[in-house]
């Protein structure tokens, strides 16, 4: 995506204002997708917003089908979004920390944004506390012409800023590491190694990494021993299909049922968030991921 998930949500609400809803709200109705529950899994919103164009499922209505399914929480919601989640039973598990945060392209590795960064998460972590948000999105920023020497010490700078913040209200802060290959050009932190070095400096149980599988298979491979050797700097995971970003299917070149049964057997408790773009019915696609990696 050239533009951030942010700026999509926010085009999209006045293109789609009108938009119809997504034809499988009726699976709304049907048995509990979630058996065995071992996994906490999640779904990115913004893959249901305006990114579906004509199919866009409103956030009241989304969140109806995610607790029929048997979903505890959604992920990627704004601030404002987090008590419409909530009259529904559900939380957000990684929220954004809104306006003044980070953004993929202007994060963590620009020292001219570190006190608004500072400023905007000093403002949202008691919010995120009282509403049950184990987690907040970071992003490093792309590079621009820095080194990654440079960028890697101006990260480890504002993040031990953020630390004790965090570490005060139980809230981590996961950095997510994106693919700059095919959807993020230039971004800094699109190696395992790079955000493993920021998070290990800064050493604070609150700071850890978002480990977006669809983006490192695209960088890396090797997932399932990346996992292993870095479980304890990873905090959040995201999904989607290899190649296109689409569903979890046989069309797709990861082993899912593999994936998450890796992940788990780390001892992992934290969430496994799904951030495909689905290009079947919307809510049968989800339906049939989570199902996927119920293990």
């Amino acid at each position: 995506m050239a533009m951030t998930r942010r700026e999509m949500l926010a085009a999209g609400a006045a293109a789609a204002g009108s938009a119809m809803a997504a034809p499988s709200l009726g699976l709304a109705a049907q048995e509990k997708v979630v058996k065995s529950g071992r996994l906490k899994q999640s779904v990115c919103r913004w893959c249901y917003d305006a990114v579906l164009g004509p199919r866009r499922i409103p956030l009241d209505d989304f969140c109806k089908a995610v607790a029929a399914m048997g979903l505890t929480v959604i992920d990627l919601l704004q601030p404002e979004e987090w008590e419409v989640a909530a009259r529904y039973g559900l939380t957000c598990s990684t929220g954004f920390p809104g306006k003044g945060g980070t953004t993929i392209p202007d994060g963590l590795n620009n020292r001219m944004l570190h006190d608004t960064i500072v400023q905007t998460f000093e403002g949202v972590l008691p919010k995120a506390k009282q509403m049950g948000v184990p987690n907040l999105i970071a992003f490093f920023g792309n590079r621009r012409g820095m080194p990654d020497s440079e960028a890697a010490d101006n990260c480890i700078a504002v993040l031990g800023r953020l630390a004790p913040m965090a570490e005060a209200h139980g809230v981590t802060i996961v950095v997510e590491l994106l693919n700059s290959k095919v959807d993020h050009a230039d971004y800094q932190g699109d190696h395992t190694e790079f955000g493993v070095k920021v998070v290990k400096a800064v050493n604070s149980p609150r700071i850890r990494l978002l480990y977006d599988i669809y983006h490192m298979q695209i960088m890396e491979g090797d997932i399932i021993r990346t996992i292993q050797q870095n479980k304890q700097w990873f905090a959040h995971y995201h999904t989607g299909g290899v190649p296109g970003r689409h569903e979890l299917d046989p069309t797709q070149e990861l082993q899912w049922p593999a994936v998450v049964k890796a992940i788990l057997d780390t001892g992992y408790t934290g969430y496994f968030a799904h951030e495909f773009i689905p290009q079947r019915d919307p809510l049968a696609s989800l339906r049939e991921a989570v199902a996927l990696c119920d293990v």
